[in-house]
Order: C-alpha cells, then sequence, then structure tokens
C-alpha cells in the first residue's frame, strides 16, 4: 500500500469500481450470449417453418396429389438464401433432397432422426418434417457466425469500460484529492511554522475528523508554551536575584583584598573575586538569553542599525578593548530587529571573537548595506562538528574555560527568532587559520540575503 493516505482511499475505491465494472460487463455478456442463442435458434425454427410449407406446396403443384413416392423423388432445384449465414435443406422420405440453398453443403447436414434442434462440430441445426415426414427439412447455421456474433457484443460491452474505466478512476482520485484538501492546508500549515512558532492551530472549517487531531496539536502547543515561558521566566529571575547577592559578595571579597596584609588570604580573596564575577557574567548571559527566546523582536517601527553597532563598539573600545577594527556603510541600514536584541547579538559574537582570537590581533566587524553583520579573528581553524556544537548551550572552545558557553546559543536564539540566517566560515579566505561568523538579518523592504557559505 502507498504511504499517501489520500492514494490509499483512491486505490481502496479505484479497485474495487473496477472490479465491478467487470463482473457487471461480464454477467451482462454472459446473459446477452443466453439471449442470443435463443434468439438464432428461433430465427432457424422460423426459417424451417416459412420454408416447408412453401416446399410442400410447390410438390403439390407438380402432381403430388396422389401420394406417390416415386414422385416425391423429384429433384426440385436450388433457390436462392434467404441469409448468406443460414443454409437449408429439403429432403424427402428417403433422403433424397428436393430442395437446397445456394452453397448447402449435403456433408453439414446429418439424415433427419427427429424434430428440433442438434448441434455438430461445425453448425447448428433445426429439424422439421410435413405429411407424416414424408417431407423433412434441416436449416443449419455455422458456430462460427455465433462466435462472431457473441464477440462482437463482448466487444461492444468492453469498449466503452475502456473509456468508463479511467475516466471513474480519475475522478475517483479528483474528488479524495479534493476531500483531502482540508488535510493538506492543515499539513502546510504545520510545515511553514518556524521552530519558535507556538501559536494555535486554526480550527475553523475543518472537518470533524480533523478537528480532535487539531485540538490536540493546540493543546500540546499550549502545554510547550507553558513549559518554555516556565523555563525562560526561572533563567531570568533566577539570574536577576543573583546580581544583587552576587555584586555584594564581590564588593566583600575586594573589601577583604584590600584590609588584609596577609599574602595568602590576598590571593584566595582574589579568587573568590574572580569566580563571582564569573557567576556575574553567567547570570547577566541567562539574563540576555531568556530575553533572547522570551521577548518580541521585531518592531513595527525601523531602525538604523548602524548607530547601536556604534555604540557597542564604542563601550568595548571604553573598557580598554583596542583591537577592534569596525567598517560601515555611509547609509543607513534599516531594520525591523528590536535595537536592544541587536545589540546583545553584537555584544556577543565581538566577546566571543576577542576571547577566542590570537591575542593582539585585530577583531573586524563589518555590517553591509544590505544588512549582513561579520565578525572575524585570527584563531584556530574549527572543523565543521565544532562550529554545529559551538551554538550549542554551555558550549566551550576547547581549551577554553573563562566563557559561559553561551554567547554563540544566544546568538543563534536571536538570528532564529528574528528569521536571520547564521554561516560560519573557518578559515578565512585567502588565510590558513580563521574565523568569520556572519548574521544576515532582512532589512526594511528587502527580504534576508542568501549566506553561501
Amino acid at each position: 500500500m502507498p504511504r499517501s493516505l489520500q492514494a490509499r482511499l483512491a486505490l481502496l475505491i479505484g479497485l474495487p469500481v473496477t472490479v465491478l465494472w467487470l463482473l457487471a460487463a461480464s454477467f451482462t455478456a454472459h446473459l446477452l450470449n443466453g439471449e442470443l442463442e435463443e434468439v438464432f435458434d428461433r430465427a432457424l425454427q422460423a426459417t424451417a417453418e416459412r420454408i416447408l410449407p412453401l416446399a410442400v406446396h410447390d410438390l403439390r403443384r407438380r402432381g403430388d396429389d396422389h401420394e406417390d413416392d416415386d414422385e416425391l423423388g423429384e429433384h426440385i432445384g436450388r433457390v436462392s438464401p434467404l441469409d448468406d449465414k443460414v443454409s437449408y435443406i429439403v429432403r424427402d422420405r428417403d433422403g433424397g433432397i428436393l430442395l437446397r440453398s445456394s452453397g448447402a453443403r449435403e456433408e453439414d447436414f446429418p439424415p433427419f432422426t427427429a424434430d428440433g434442434f442438434i448441434r455438430t462440430s461445425t453448425h447448428r441445426l433445426y429439424y422439421d418434417s410435413a405429411r407424416d415426414a414424408r417431407i423433412t427439412i434441416a436449416v443449419a447455421e455455422p458456430l462460427d457466425h455465433r462466435s462472431e456474433t457473441s464477440r462482437a457484443i463482448l466487444l461492444g460491452l468492453l469498449l466503452p469500460l475502456l473509456v468508463v474505466i479511467p475516466l471513474s478512476l480519475a475522478a475517483i482520485f479528483l474528488a479524495t484529492r479534493r476531500g483531502f484538501r482540508p488535510v493538506r492546508t492543515l499539513q502546510d500549515g504545520l510545515k511553514r511554522r518556524g521552530a519558535q512558532d507556538l501559536s494555535p492551530l486554526p480550527d475553523t472549517g475543518l472537518p470533524t475528523e480533523l478537528q480532535p487531531i487539531a485540538g490536540a496539536v493546540n493543546q500540546l502547543l499550549d502545554r510547550l508554551h507553558a513549559a518554555f515561558e516556565a523555563e525562560r521566566a526561572f533563567a531570568a529571575n533566577a539570574a536577576h536575584e543573583l546580581r544583587t547577592p552576587v555584586a555584594g559578595a564581590i564588593a566583600q571579597a575586594q573589601r577583604l583584598k584590600s584590609e588584609t596584609t596577609d599574602a595568602g588570604t590576598s590571593q584566595r580573596a582574589t579568587e573568590i573575586e574572580t569566580t563571582l564575577k564569573r557567576l556575574m557574567r553567567m547570570s547577566e548571559k541567562l539574563m540576555q538569553l531568556a530575553r533572547a527566546e522570551g521577548s518580541r523582536l521585531q518592531l513595527d517601527t525601523s531602525n538604523d542599525l548602524r548607530q547601536v553597532l556604534h555604540l557597542i563598539v564604542q563601550d568595548f573600545t571604553r573598557s580598554g578593548e583596542e583591537r577592534i577594527s569596525l567598517s560601515m556603510p555611509d547609509a543607513p541600514v534599516d531594520s525591523n530587529l528590536d535595537p536592544d536584541a541587536f545589540g546583545i547579538l553584537c555584544r556577543n559574537l565581538i566577546e566571543n571573537a576577542l576571547r577566542h582570537g590570537t591575542a593582539n590581533r585585530p577583531v573586524e566587524v563589518d555590517l553591509s548595506a544590505d544588512g549582513v553583520l561579520s565578525v572575524r579573528n585570527d584563531g584556530p581553524v574549527l572543523s565543521p562538528d565544532m562550529t554545529e556544537r559551538l551554538m550549542l548551550r554551555f558550549e566551550r572552545g576547547s581549551g577554553n574555560t573563562d566563557g559561559s558557553g553561551l554567547g554563540l546559543a544566544i546568538v543563534k536564539a536571536i538570528a532564529d527568532r528574528a528569521g536571520a540566517r547564521i554561516s560560519v566560515m573557518s578559515p578565512l579566505q585567502n588565510s590558513a587559520q580563521g574565523v568569520q561568523i556572519s548574521v544576515a538579518f532582512a532589512s526594511v523592504g528587502n527580504p534576508a540575503p542568501e549566506n553561501n557559505s
């Protein structure tokens, strides 16, 4: 059976219909064949009943009133046939031929034994007699004639079926296809949904059989939405609540380090401060991830992405980072993307490039006029497997334990929900090393550009 439910239904309906058409045609042909035999037999009998009185009358006119058997032997001669397929012979009591049709062969007519029908290997015959069986007639019809007629009738039944059956199958296929239109509509609606689209399915206009399915899917989507919202809310609330106590603990560690004169205690306070700062960065990343997955990223108004990117780079410069090389077009790069989300994405890409790139080598940040943000750094070549893994949560590059493992996961979450495309190229063009991460956004009035890397 085919995997398609529509094809299965069409097949399960089309095959029985075809078989029923053929059985009906066979049964009709059988009935017609029986009726045809009866018609042919009645025609033979009627032919005999018409010719025999004429033969007797003709014999009487020749002087048979005295019932002289010798005179019965007179051969009357041949007459033209009534039907080129039917032949007959009139005989006397002794078997002498008194009258026969043109083309009638004596060997095709067995001797008279009794009135009625007989069948030979080649003919169907009817016998009749008159004047106490002194005059008999045998009318014969070839069996081939009847077979040809039966075949012609059967062909007349089958030829229309050669047209009717394909038309019936086509009508069944079209009917099932039209009947499955709501199923295809539901299927297309599910296909077009993105991974982050958990909005309920429309259940209006669906057949009765599909309404429970749509209802069950909507319930599942509601549970998934509630689960994701609870996860994001927990991450955001936990990160937010951690900021204050962690900041206080950092302040206490710094105060302890400044007040102590013991080198060991000062070193331990420094380690505590470093760990707490890493925890602070982790909480900030968790808040960014919750915002990327939960907030609205597309606005009704457009903004110039250049201004946001310039502010992010200035922030890094004020922090003492001088390795960033920024390139932007002179014309505005407008997009409906939320500026805060774009800023989070830029910050994580630049932080990732600075952390994993070669020290004292520049990090190139480029924003093209068609809305493609590219960040390049000089560093080890990434394998395709490593490229896929770095987009996962809490996945760090080999040999690096300083990062949170959430930077590229946040970038991917924002890009997916904004309809942007991420591409990774490693090594760089005309180089044996380096990594470039590009994010192609949709600018106002234009779709997101294609990335071929």
